[in-house]
């Protein structure tokens, strides 16, 4: 297995937070910040010390997550959630697009704002989709808070991180 050069960040109640470099969590590991769940592979050595490389740490003190996602959506949530892939052709996203144009009463919300490449997005322009005979590959949905944390499972993950990630069949319930 390569060496992984980030490490999942785990809140004091064993809940994924976020994923961070490796250097970041050795500095979480130093400062007192946090302690480690799960060693990497290798070592991080400096002139006075060297500790294992850290694949999970868990944070010393509770961090409050706030559970709501926002009521309107955001380019960068809309990306997150349609994997930065057009929903139209399945090229790679670049603008986000409402389904139904505002222009004919559509409203800014998740399920009527999609990621779209520039040239699908140009093509369909202020139609319909039924005026283009074109379908979504998927339905836009309220993301989950996961999602917007990036730690979805579609993601490339470190497999020692699984057991701990959302949807695990594995997952480890804290005591």
């Amino acid at each position: 297995m390569p060496i992984s050069l980030s490490a999942l960040v785990l809140n004091q109640s064993y809940e994924p937070l976020c994923i961070v470099s490796v250097k970041r969590a050795a500095v979480l590991l130093l400062s007192k910040k946090a302690e480690t769940v799960e060693h990497g592979d290798g070592y991080l050595r400096s002139t006075t010390t060297h500790i294992r490389t850290p694949a999970v740490v868990r944070l010393n003190r509770y961090i409050r997550i706030p559970r709501q996602v926002s009521s309107n959506p955001n380019r960068r949530g809309v990306f997150i959630r349609d994997n930065n892939a057009c929903v139209y052709c399945g090229g790679k996203a670049e603008t986000i697009d409402h389904v139904v144009p505002r222009s004919r009463g559509g409203t800014h919300t998740w399920d009527n704002v999609v990621a779209a490449c520039a040239n699908c997005n140009h093509r369909k322009s202020d139609r319909s989709l039924a005026d283009l005979g074109w379908t979504l590959n998927r339905t836009p949905t309220v993301p989950s808070s996961w999602q917007l944390r990036g730690l979805s499972i579609h993601r490339h993950t470190d497999p020692r991180w699984e057991v701990w990630l959302p949807g695990s069949s594995r997952q480890v319930m804290a005591a």
